[in-house]
């Protein structure tokens, strides 16, 4: 049998460096599965839903940095790919999706499964494009794959499994996509930036994921200007460790300290950051912005100047032209502020001998001591965020990676497997709520079937918490938010899976070292704290009056157990 469109594609992406697909077969995808089979370069990694598949690849293309693919079948089946692909273009990382198609002939007369993929994902991805003959494959692959590498982000080729089928021609390039660019900032921009901090005394840097490579010339700026260093959620894994001027994260997860120290500097240096919470930006400060993509640049606030480079080479360019200050008034205050918050925190994040809670702060701390110093994070929106932004320790070989942008509920042991799969060698850890395990519960079967030895800790806390936290502090009675779970740890046991079940926090500390210890996968349920607060930076007196107004709704509601447990949990 000749070479079909199907042998094509495969052979293609096994020349551009994918060692990995990640889906659900079907019937319109059956070519290029066969072709896969065939191939033998590539491994296909069986999920059990493809939006499971596109956080999967998303997770591999964040820490590899490399393409990676998912695929679906047509109509619900790429249909299903569509959440985890938004948190792949939200976070920039570049992930080719296969969208088979219905075939050719019966496209637009309302066929079985019809659906139009190459509408449903131009929101999603930078391009999007339909195969209707195999003679349109080569340029429209070798081009979403271009585009997907160089602009950090997704592209779809739709493909009918007929066409897939037919006979291709063409041969397989050698080149498909360049190196990434250097890009740095014209001379006049340096100079202007460079006049602007020099004639600044109280200069805050604000560090987002676009600082990853840069954190030599990150520090060295600080040491000259005297600088507190603040960051992001995504910034975290780049720029937090062997920092002494450090400060902490800002917004609604964030330190005081980090908030302080950029409402009160008189400038403020953002590098690689879209950081999305307007009110954490300084009022009075003049704002300068580094970024290479010029959308970004002035995004949340007026900008004094904005400069297009990459941070990194943008730095080295810069520092031969920054005085060095003498005054570290504004850092030492900054640094004092922050050793306070760190205190305050970490005093939330220790178990006492006569406990009888599991305090979520306390369980996140003793996973951090215990996992291997390359460790690689996973973490659920909702609360678990919150606790991996203030007490994962990150090192410059342990990686972080979440639904940080697009926010997703679920996302965390599906970006493990992704992890998993690409570092088969290295501890996967995925710090899970038992809302979003639940959620995709379906792939913790992946685990077994592909041999994966991710390690799962469940917040076990019998709620959507951090959605009940919004509604309190909205006034708003929390409703809807209750969970019933069973014991997670015997349902993993039933499927072949380490399951350990923690009730007591003198219990904990054995619990997670036998986990993380574990050969295969392993699940610990972790029977938490239900009502843990996670206090802002800074509360104004309107979200204290809405939390005052929860609470007196709770009293006419005949709650005064609930709040009273609230205290309980908190007030320790």
């Amino acid at each position: 049998m000749g070479k079909t469109t199907a042998d094509y594609l495969a052979q293609t992406l096994s020349q551009a460096g994918v060692r990995r697909v990640y889906g659900v077969v079907g019937d319109s995808l059956n070519g290029f599965t066969d072709s896969l089979r065939r191939l033998e370069s590539i491994d296909w990694i069986h999920m059990r839903h493809e939006e499971a598949a596109a956080f999967a690849a998303g997770a591999e293309a964040h820490l590899t940095g490399q393409l990676a693919v998912c695929a679906g079948s047509c109509g619900p089946g790429n249909l299903h790919l569509i959440n985890g692909l938004f948190d792949c273009q939200r976070s920039r990382v570049p992930v080719l999706a296969i969208a088979a198609h219905i075939p050719s002939s019966e496209i637009g007369i309302d066929y079985f499964q019809a659906t139009h993929p190459e509408m449903l994902f131009k929101e999603c991805s930078h391009y999007v494009e339909l195969v209707s003959n195999p003679a349109q494959l080569p340029q429209i692959l070798t081009r979403a794959v271009r585009v997907a590498v160089a602009k950090r982000g997704v592209a779809v080729v739709v493909l009918p499994g007929d066409v897939a089928l037919k006979p291709a021609t063409a041969e397989v390039p050698k080149w498909l996509f360049p190196a990434q660019p250097i890009v740095r900032p014209a001379e006049n921009d340096l100079n202007s930036l460079a006049a602007l901090l020099n004639d600044s005394s109280r200069v805050t840097l604000f560090c987002g994921a676009g600082v990853a490579g840069a954190h030599a010339q990150v520090i060295a700026l600080a040491s000259r200007l005297q600088s507190p260093i603040v960051h992001t959620l995504r910034g975290k894994e780049f720029i937090e460790h062997d920092n002494p001027y450090n400060v902490g994260m800002t917004g609604l997860i964030g330190f005081a300290s980090g908030y302080k120290a950029m409402k009160e500097c008189e400038t403020l240096l953002i590098l690689g950051a879209d950081f999305p919470y307007r009110q954490f930006f300084p009022e009075d400060a003049r704002v300068a912005q580094i970024d290479l993509r010029p959308e970004a640049l002035g995004n949340r606030c007026a900008l004094t100047l904005g400069v297009i480079g990459d941070v990194q080479q943008t730095l080295t360019q810069l520092l031969p032209l920054i005085n060095r200050k003498d005054d570290s008034g504004h850092l030492r205050s900054a640094l004092g502020h922050y050793q306070k918050a760190r205190e305050d925190l970490d005093e939330l994040a220790e178990s006492k001998p006569s406990s009888t809670r599991i305090h979520p702060q306390y369980v996140t701390r003793v996973v951090s001591e215990l996992a291997a110093d390359d460790a690689i994070f996973t973490c659920d929106v909702g609360t678990p965020v919150a606790w991996a932004a203030r007490y994962l320790k990150l090192n410059g070989k342990r990686r972080l990676v979440g639904s940080f942008n697009h926010g997703s509920m679920a996302n965390a042991m599906l970006h493990a497997i992704g992890a998993q799969a690409a570092f088969p060698h290295r501890q996967v850890i995925s710090l899970s709520g038992d809302g979003g395990f639940t959620m995709m519960m379906g792939d913790f079967l992946t685990l077994v079937q592909m041999g994966l030895p991710v390690k799962i800790i469940v917040l076990n806390n019998g709620t959507l918490g951090f959605v009940e936290l919004e509604m309190k502090a909205g006034g708003f009675l929390d409703s809807g938010c209750n969970l019933e779970n069973p014991n997670f740890a015997t349902m993993a046991n039933a499927v072949g899976i380490k399951g350990i079940r923690v009730e007591k926090p003198q219990d904990l500390e054995r619990a997670i070292r036998e986990g993380l210890s574990h050969p295969g996968p392993a699940l610990i349920d972790v029977v938490s704290a239900r009502q843990e607060l996670i206090l802002p930076p800074t509360t104004t007196l309107e979200e204290a009056g809405h939390f005052g107004l929860f609470m007196l709704k709770a009293v006419l509601d005949g709650r005064v157990a609930e709040l009273v447990d609230l205290a309980k949990v908190n007030l320790r």
